[in-house]
C-alpha cells in the first residue's frame, strides 16, 4: 500500500512539533508533501522558524517548509505565547535552522500540490488555524472535490473552550477561515478538545520519552514539560493535553479514535460566542452531517504509538 500523501499545515507550537515528528518517523504510512507555516500560537515568522527547527531535529532538511498567511482573514492576529513561551517551541534548547524557507507562497504550494496530484490522493491536516486552507479553497475552489480528506485539530463541544468560555483556539484564531472549510464540501475529520484532554502527558508518559534517549526523545520530553506547567494548573488535571498529535495518529492507527458523522457549525457572529464550533452531537437539527467529530480515543494506545514512532529518529 502506497503511504498517504499529506500536508502539515502548522503553527508550531510544541505540540504541534510532536505531531510532525510523528509524520517523520512513519514514512511507510505518510508521504510527507511539505508543511505549510500560518500564524497563531506565535507570529508567522516564528512558526515558520519553529518548522524548520523540528525538521532539522528530526535530520530531515530535506522537507519543504513554506510561509503562508501572517494574519487572520477578518480579524487581528491572537497568539498563545502565555502557554507556548515566546519563540512558540521553548523548552528544548534547539539550533537555529540552517535549511532554507522556500520562496513559494505556502497557499500556492496548496493549491499546486493537490491539481497535480490525481484527485482523491491529497490529505491536508491542518494543526493550527485554519487561514492558509480557507485562502486556498478561496482561491482555487477546484482543489475542494480533489482532496482526499481535511484531518484537523480544532473545536470542542463538550470540552467547551480554552481560549474563551466557548471557543478553542485554532478555532477562535480564524473563525471566519473555519466557516468557510467546515461549509466546502470536502470530508473532514475533527480531533476537538474532547479528544485532545483525554490524551494527558502524564509524568510516567513523559519519562517514557526522555528515556529514549535520544535528541528527539529528550527534546519532546522538554517540550511538553514546558507546557505542562501552563495546563496542569489550568485544568488541574494529571499531565498536559498532546492536542495536535491527534491528528498525526489517526491516520496511523484510526481505531484509537471514534466519535459520530455531524453537523459542525462555526460561530462567527457573536463576540460572547465566537468561534464556537457548534456540534450537533445529538443530532437534533437537519442540518447535514459535514465531519466526524471525533469524542474518544484510546489514551495509552495513542502514546504507545507515538513513543514507539519517536524511538526511531
Amino acid at each position: 500500500m502506497q503511504p498517504r500523501k499529506i500536508i502539515i499545515d502548522t503553527d508550531p507550537g510544541q505540540d504541534d512539533a510532536v505531531a510532525i515528528l510523528l509524520a517523520l518517523a512513519s514514512p511507510d504510512e505518510i508521504d510527507l508533501l511539505g508543511i505549510t507555516c500560518v500564524a497563531g500560537n506565535v507570529p508567522l515568522a516564528l512558526t515558520a522558524r519553529n518548522a524548520r527547527m523540528i525538521c532539522e531535529l528530526a535530520g530531515r532538511p530535506d522537507i519543504a517548509v513554506f510561509a503562508g498567511c501572517d494574519r487572520p482573514l477578518g480579524r487581528a492576529l491572537v497568539t498563545a505565547e502565555h502557554v507556548h513561551g515566546k519563540t512558540g517551541l521553548d523548552g528544548p534548547t534547539l539550533p537555529e535552522p540552517q535549511m532554507p524557507l522556500q520562496p513559494q507562497h505556502a497557499v500556492d504550494f496548496i493549491i499546486d500540490t493537490v491539481r497535480a496530484n490525481p484527485p482523491g490522493t491529497i490529505t491536508l491536516c491542518p494543526l493550527g488555524p485554519l487561514t492558509n486552507i480557507a485562502t486556498a479553497l478561496a482561491r482555487a475552489p477546484d482543489i475542494a472535490a480533489r482532496l482526499q480528506e481535511i484531518v484537523l485539530m480544532g473545536g470542542a463541544y463538550f470540552e467547551v473552550g480554552n481560549i474563551t468560555p466557548a471557543a478553542e483556539f485554532n478555532i477562535y484564531v480564524d473563525p471566519q477561515a473555519a466557516k468557510a472549510v467546515f461549509a466546502a464540501g470536502v470530508p473532514l475529520v475533527v480531533m476537538p478538545l474532547d479528544v485532545t484532554h483525554k490524551a494527558l502527558v502524564t509524568a510516567e508518559r513523559n519519562a517514557a520519552f526522555r528515556n529514549l534517549g535520544t535528541p528527539v526523545g529528550i527534546a519532546v520530553a522538554q517540550m511538553t514539560e514546558f507546557f505542562e506547567r501552563y495546563d496542569r494548573e489550568k485544568y488541574g488535571s494529571l499531565g498536559a493535553p498532546l492536542h495536535d498529535p491527534c491528528v498525526t495518529a489517526y491516520l496511523l492507527a484510526p481505531h484509537l479514535f471514534s466519535g459520530r458523522h455531524v453537523n459542525v457549525e462555526i460561530e462567527t457572529m457573536s463576540e460572547l460566542t465566537m468561534g464556537m464550533t457548534v456540534a450537533d452531537w445529538w443530532r437534533v437539527t437537519d442540518r447535514p452531517a459535514n465531519a466526524m467529530f471525533m469524542g474518544q480515543i484510546d489514551a495509552q494506545g495513542f502514546f504507545d504509538l507515538l513513543t514507539q514512532r519517536l524511538a526511531r529518529l
